[in-house]
């Protein structure tokens, strides 16, 4: 496979500058072109890279028929994913893909106003916008192109939701918001705004250039192309370009996991989803088939579980962080999550109440769907695959107040 957004300078190279990145890929359609790019995206079939999987021609399509020329683009580079890092090695290494994408976004649905949204945390990867920012105002190639500005997004998991991303923008406050409009419908200064990941941006930017069938001369499965995918927990954990329809077992086999194939992995990051067995690493990498399987890619994330790792240990840490980022402005989030990360810590620990097993089960599907966001949702869901993943040490940490990986030599905690 011929790597497509990482193509170029090597990773560790550093930003590639202005003058090679139009060297290498040439200058972005004209505005006669641009009309016909929502077009484009569309045959190519581009689902965003956020987590949700959703068509990004549609997005684009929906924002351009509400916008009147008055739109805004808010390309969301948060990333507050503990187990993630793709976005920021996109936008470090690749910094002008990310901003041409944002720039033929604005074109597309008529927008006169660009927000860079990048996690406050990712200092590299604002370093790099920066620049290549700077280096396009002295080639002067941005004239009469919107306005771009950077906002450092606070480091916390719900920032990165599209909502919160746009209340931030306009209040400073960083979370979700409740109810209608969308901001698709009245977002940033009250207009119509597309909230894109970065990494949909960046392949709209290639698309562009390249057309919909070289998109889909990559992918092996149900949807083409290729992704950036976070590995987590292997030998060589990072960030690879992989054809969609890979396998976990292929993924592993690149990664270095010498792990027993079916051995739990994690796939989409703290609010994904716990998957074991050989038929689920055999499962394509791919967003259809993961949805008929239950799952999801979400975030690009796959995390292996090392073998002397104990999964009941690992998903209370997990459910323990959630409820900590929890933004505060509703029941399930204040006191449901606490409660289940709190019962899950004692049954991890070996000194469980009694009830505490059936209580987390039946919390975990109380829960879901009565948020004022979807955040308690994605704990639960993690939750509720651990539990059958991990049924057998569930049981013998509760019942016989003992660990498996402790028993096998594996770290306790």
């Amino acid at each position: 496979m011929t790597e497509r957004l990482l193509a170029g300078p090597p990773l560790d190279a550093g930003p590639e500058s202005y003058a090679a990145h139009r060297t290498r890929l040439g200058p972005l359609p004209g505005d006669s072109g641009r009309g016909e790019v929502i077009q484009a995206i569309a045959q190519a079939g581009l689902l965003g890279r956020g987590g949700a999987s959703f068509p990004v021609a549609r997005k684009w399509s929906t924002v351009a028929e509400r916008a009147g020329g008055r739109a805004v683009v808010l390309a969301n580079g948060a990333e507050g994913e503990p187990l993630g890092a793709k976005d920021r090695v996109l936008m470090r290494s690749r910094p002008h893909l990310v901003i041409d994408g944002a720039l033929l976004a604005a074109g597309a649905v008529g927008a006169e106003r660009i927000v860079l949204y990048i996690g406050e945390e990712h200092v590299a990867a604002h370093a790099a916008i920066t620049r290549a920012l700077t280096e396009r105002a002295a080639a002067n190639r941005s004239a009469g192109a919107p306005g771009i500005e950077l906002i450092a997004a606070p480091a916390t998991y719900v920032a990165g939701e599209e909502s919160a991303a746009v209340h931030y923008v306009n209040a400073g406050d960083a979370r979700p918001t409740t109810v209608p409009p969308r901001p698709f419908e009245r977002g940033v200064d009250g207009r119509a705004t597309l909230v894109q990941n970065v990494e949909s941006l960046a392949y709209a930017a290639l698309i562009a250039r390249m057309g919909p069938a070289w998109y889909l001369e990559a992918g092996r499965a149900e949807t083409g192309g290729t992704t950036l995918v976070t590995i987590a927990g292997a030998p060589k954990s990072g960030v690879l370009e992989v054809e969609l329809g890979t396998t976990i077992a292929e993924l592993a086999a690149q990664a270095g996991v010498m792990y027993h194939v079916g051995s739990p992995v994690l796939l989409g990051g703290y609010f994904g989803t716990w998957v074991a067995g050989e038929a689920a690493w055999n499962t394509p990498l791919d967003p259809v088939a993961l949805r008929r399987a239950g799952a999801s890619l979400g975030a690009g994330i796959v995390a292996f579980l090392d073998p002397g790792e104990c999964g009941v240990r690992v998903t209370a840490r997990t459910l323990d962080y959630s409820a900590g980022q929890s933004a505060a402005q509703c029941g399930p989030c204040v006191f449901g999550l606490r409660a289940i990360a709190d019962a899950a810590a004692r049954i991890a620990d070996l000194g469980s109440h009694q009830e505490d097993l059936v209580r987390i089960s039946a919390w975990s599907r109380l829960i879901a769907g009565r948020g004022a966001c979807h955040h308690p949702d994605g704990a639960a869901g993690l939750l509720q695959s651990a539990m059958r993943v991990f049924d057998r040490d569930f049981a013998a940490h509760q019942h016989h107040r003992q660990c498996v990986a402790r028993q096998a030599g594996g770290r306790a905690a």
